[in-house]
């Protein structure tokens, strides 16, 4: 397979994986009442949490779940 289509796909994976783990995180942790570790009033504040921290816990679910996948993709060369 052409190079450039390889990386082209690589990046489409790569971009939806981190979009999709985002957005699961996200809803994930509006299951839980942080609100109530906030003063009241600070609406913007806890937006603002809730987005900054399901970037981080989907950015690190999306790494793990990518580098699994190009682990899982290697194995077959050990018995080549």
């Amino acid at each position: 397979m052409d190079l450039y289509v390889e990386a082209g796909q690589q990046a489409i994976v790569n971009v939806l994986a981190y979009i999709i783990f985002i957005g699961i995180a996200l809803y994930a942790l509006q299951g839980l009442r942080i609100e109530q570790l906030f003063k009241k009033g600070k609406t913007f504040q806890i937006q603002l949490f809730y987005i900054l921290t399901s970037i981080v816990i989907g950015s690190i679910v999306a790494d793990f779940f990518l580098n699994f996948l190009r682990w899982s993709q290697t194995i077959p060369y050990i018995f080549s």
